[in-house]
C-alpha cells in the first residue's frame, strides 16, 4: 500500500513559472473538478498543468498559512487547529493527482518534475514547521486543552499537530532549524532518484535469453510475451524476461533450464550494484547517514527511534523481540523445508545442492507430488472480472452491504482503468473505486491503494479511491486469468480501498488510512480472509470457459497447501526487516560503506543468513525503505498480520461473513480513520490485547514440517 502524507505546508521559494504561464482558465488543477465528488478531469489534465498549478497553490497555501499565524484574535481551536487542518486545499488537490499519476502512469516530463518538487515539499513541511508565530499560537491551544471542552476527535487533532510540529523541528534553535530543512530536502531528493532508479532499471534490464528452448517450461503465452517484450527493446528473435520488483521471479518456478534460473536469480540480486546510470549504492549509504543525522537532530538515538516513536508496538525493542521471535521458527522450518527439496532433487539424481535459484523450481513440485496440486490448475477458475465483482465486491456486500455499479461516463487516465460509483445500504452514494490492474512500463512495480480524494466532514467530501496491481496483460482475447497471489492481493488491496471509502472523520488529518505505518495494512490483511471463505470463493471461483464451480477436491488441495513453504517465505521476510532496522538502528558515524558485507553481517546476527533463502528484497532495490514510505516500518506487515490473525479468528468466533460482524468492524475500526489511538480502535473491535500466536499459526510456524519420504 502506498499514499503520501497530508501536505501541510508553506513555502520558502516557489517554483519558477513557466515562461509562457497556462492561463488558470486553461488549467483544470485551478478548480475543484465538476465531476461527481470532485473526480479528477484526467481527459483535461496534460502534464504541462502541474507546474503552473503548484506554483500557484504553493503561493495559495502560503497566505492561508501567513493569515492563521497572524490573526489578531487570540488562538482558538476554531481560528487555529480547524482552520491549520482546513487549509491548502488546493495544493493538496494538486498534489494528490499529480503523486498518484507519477505512480501509476509516469513519463519523462512528471519524473522530471518529481526530481524538481521533493526537495521543494520538503521545504513546505520545513517552512510552517519553523514558524515561530503559528507554532505559538498552536501551543497556546494545546497547553489549555483540557479546559476547552473538546470533543474526543477534535482534542485528538490538537494533540496530534502539535506532536507534528515538535517532531518537524519546531523546538529546535534557528541554527538546527536551518541544518534540518537542509537534511529533509537532502533526503526527499535522494528517495526520489532511488525510486526513479529501481523503476527504470526494471524497465531496461531484465534477462536476454537466446533460444526458445531456453525457456522451457513456460507457457506458449508467456515465451511470447517474452518475444514481444525483447523485439520492444531492439532484440528481435531473441526472449527478454523481465524483472518484477522482488529478488525471487515469478517464472523461476516454471523455467527448467537450471542455468537461465542462476541467471536470472543472480541479475534479480543485482539490480541498482552493477554500475551504470542506476546504481543505488551510494544513494542507500547517503540516505541511511541523512536519517540518521535528522534523527539525532530532533533527539532521536537514530532514525528506527523516531520513525516507531508514533507507531502502534511502540518502541525499538518490540520490533526487535517480534522478529526474533519469528526469525527461529521461520528459518527452522526452511532449513528442513530446504531438506525435503534437496531430497528430491537427489531421487532425480540432479547432482547438485539447491539454491535460491533453484527453490521455487522445485518447491513447485514438491507441492505438486504432496498435494497433487499445479498452481496452473487453478488459474481457469480465477478469471479476472469474476474474482472483482463476484468475489471482491460479492464479499463486502455480504459484510457492509455496499454495492458497485460500473459507470463509463468518467474519463482515466488509461483505457484499462475501471471506474465504479460505491452506493451505501440506502442508496446514498459513499465513494468512487478506480481499478487499474494491469501492469506497464509507465508503472512503478508491486501494488498499492490510493486517494484522489479524501473524505471529510469538515470540508464535505467523499472519498474517491484507486487500487493498483501489476498483472500481466494477456494478448487480445485471451482472459486475464489471475494466480492465487494475485486472487490474494485483490482482496488484500481492496482492505486498504474500504478503510479509505467507509471513512466517518470530521478533519482531513484523520481520513482513512491516514493511520500509523503499522497500523496502515492491518484492514488489508483482514480482507484476505474472504478469498477462501466458503460462501465467497463458491460465488467468484468459477470456470471461465465452462461456469462450473471449483471442485470441491481442488479446493481442499489449495487450503492444505496454504502452509506449504512458509518457513521460505517467512524467512525472506524476517530477513528483509533485519536490514531494514540494520540500516536505521544506526548512528550517523555507523553507517558503512560496503553494502554487501553490511547485509551479510546483519543476516548472520539475526540467524536469518540461509544463502538458500534470499531478503525478499536487497538494499539498493527495496523501495519500501529507500523510497521513503516505509523506513524502518517494513515490519509493519508483520505486526498487521498480528493484528488480522487475532482479528480472523474474532470473525470466525462472531459468524464469519454476516453484517452483525461487518458493522461492528465498520463503526469501531474501518469508519475511524486516525481519529483515535489504533491501539484503542483494534482493543474497540477486538475486545482485547493483540497476540503472536495465530500469526505463528496462520503461517505453520507453530509446528516444523514432515521430512519428505519419497
Amino acid at each position: 500500500m502506498h499514499t503520501r502524507p497530508l501536505i501541510l505546508a508553506s513555502v520558502v521559494t516557489l517554483l519558477p513559472a513557466l515562461q509562457a504561464a497556462d492561463p488558470a482558465a486553461d488549467n483544470p488543477l485551478f478548480a475543484e473538478s465538476p465531476l461527481p465528488l470532485h473526480y479528477p478531469q484526467f481527459d483535461r489534465i496534460r502534464p504541462e498543468h502541474f507546474r503552473p498549478a503548484f506554483t500557484a497553490a504553493l503561493a495559495a497555501h502560503q497566505q492561508e498559512i501567513e493569515a492563521i499565524a497572524q490573526a489578531p484574535a487570540p488562538a482558538t481551536f476554531d481560528n487555529t487547529i480547524m482552520a491549520f487542518d482546513a487549509s491548502g486545499r488546493f495544493l493538496n488537490r494538486v498534489d494528490n493527482i499529480f503523486s498518484n499519476l507519477a505512480s501509476a502512469d509516469t513519463n519523462p516530463t512528471l519524473q522530471q518534475l518529481e526530481q524538481e518538487l521533493a526537495p521543494q515539499l520538503a521545504a513546505h513541511t520545513d517552512a510552517i514547521h519553523f514558524n515561530a508565530a503559528l507554532f505559538a499560537r498552536i501551543r497556546a491551544v494545546y497547553d489549555r486543552r483540557a479546559t476547552l471542552g473538546l470533543d474526543a476527535e477534535s482534542l485528538q487533532l490538537v494533540e496530534r499537530i502539535y506532536r507534528d510540529f515538535v517532531r518537524g523541528g519546531a523546538k529546535l534553535s534557528p541554527a538546527d532549524q536551518t541544518r534540518l530543512q537542509a537534511l529533509n530536502a537532502e533526503i526527499a531528493s535522494a528517495e526520489t532518484t532511488f525510486s526513479q532508479n529501481v523503476l527504470k532499471e526494471k524497465n531496461a534490464d531484465g534477462l536476454l535469453v537466446d533460444t526458445r528452448a531456453e525457456l522451457a517450461g513456460l507457457t506458449e503465452g508467456e515465451i511470447d510475451a517474452a518475444a514481444a517484450a525483447a523485439r520492444a527493446a531492439g532484440h528481435e528473435g531473441k526472449f527478454l524476461l523481465a524483472l518484477q520488483n522482488t529478488t525471487g521471479q515469478p517464472v523461476l518456478a516454471s523455467l527448467r533450464d537450471r542455468s537461465v534460473r542462476e541467471r536470472l536469480m543472480q541479475v534479480s540480486l543485482a539490480r541498482g550494484s552493477h554500475g551504470g546510470p542506476y546504481d543505488n549504492r551510494d544513494v542507500v549509504i547517503r540516505l541511511a547517514r541523512l536519517r540518521a543525522e535528522r534523527a539525532n537532530l530532533l533527539g532521536y538515538p537514530n532514525h528506527a527511534a523516531y520513525q516507531l516513536a508514533e507507531q502502534t508496538i511502540g518502541s525499538v525493542d518490540a520490533v526487535n523481540q517480534l522478529l526474533a521471535q519469528l526469525a527461529g521458527p521461520a528459518v527452522a522450518n526452511a532449513r528442513l523445508e530446504a531438506r525435503n527439496l534437496q531430497t528430491l532433487v537427489d531421487r532425480e539424481h540432479g547432482g547438485f545442492p539447491v539454491t535460491a535459484a533453484d527453490w521455487d523450481f522445485y518447491a513447485d513440485q514438491l507441492r505438486r507430488r504432496l498435494y497433487h496440486f499445479d498452481a496452473a490448475e487453478v488459474r481457469p477458475y480465477f478469471e479476472l472480472n469474476h474474482v472483482l465483482i463476484d468475489g471482491v465486491f460479492y464479499a463486502a456486500t455480504r459484510l457492509y452491504g455496499v454495492t458497485f455499479k460500473e459507470r463509463h461516463d468518467l474519463p482515466v487516465y488509461e483505457p484499462d482503468v475501471r471506474v465504479f460509483d460505491v452506493f451505501n445500504e440506502d442508496g446514498s452514494q459513499l465513494a468512487i473505486f478506480l481499478v487499474d490492474y494491469y501492469a506497464r512500463p509507465s508503472k512503478r512495480g508491486g501494488a498499492w491503494m490510493n486517494q484522489y480524494v479524501y473524505q471529510s466532514g469538515l470540508l464535505g467530501t467523499k472519498p474517491v479511491v484507486a487500487n493498483h496491481l501489476n498483472i500481466p496483460k494477456p494478448a487480445a482475447g485471451q482472459p486475464t486469468l489471475l494466480t492465487l497471489d494475485e486472487v490474494k492481493t485483490a482482496f488484500h488491496e481492496f482492505g486498504h480501498a474500504l478503510h479509505g471509502m467507509f471513512s466517518n472523520v470530521r478533519y482531513p488529518r484523520f481520513a482513512g488510512t491516514r493511520v500509523p505505518r503499522d497500523f496502515v495494512e492491518f484492514p488489508s490483511q483482514v480482507n484476505e480472509m474472504w478469498r477462501y471463505w466458503p460462501e465467497v470463493l463458491q460465488h467468484y471461483a468459477r470456470h471461465y470457459q465452462t461456469g462450473a464451480p471449483m471442485p470441491a477436491a481442488l479446493l481442499q488441495r489449495v487450503l492444505d497447501a496454504e502452509k506449504f513453504n512458509q518457513g521460505y517465505d517467512t524467512t525472506e521476510l524476517v530477513a528483509v526487516n533485519v536490514i531494514d532496522q540494520a540500516w536505521h538502528q544506526l548512528k550517523p558515524s555507523e553507517i558503512p560503506g560496503d553494502i554487501a558485507a553490511f547485509e551479510a553481517a546483519s543476516l548472520q546476527r539475526a540467524g536469518v543468513d540461509f544463502p538458500p533463502v534470499p531478503p525478499r528484497y536487497r538494499s539498493t532495490y527495496f523501495s519500501h525503505s529507500f523510497g521513503g514510505n516505509y523506513s524502518a516500518a517494513y515490519y509493519s506487515y508483520f505486526w498487521s498480520e498480528v493484528l488480522a490473525a487475532d482479528s480472523v479468528e474474532w470473525f470466525k468466533a462472531h459468524g464469519g461473513l454476516n453484517r452483525a460482524s461487518g458493522d461492528h468492524f465498520r463503526a469501531t475500526l474501518l469508519s475511524r480513520g486516525g481519529s483515535r489511538d489504533a491501539r484503542e480502535l483494534f482493543r474497540d473491535f477486538a475486545g482485547g490485547e493483540p497476540d503472536v500466536k495465530p500469526l505463528l499459526h496462520r503461517r505453520g510456524l507453530d509446528q516444523p514440517p514432515a521430512a519428505l519420504g519419497i
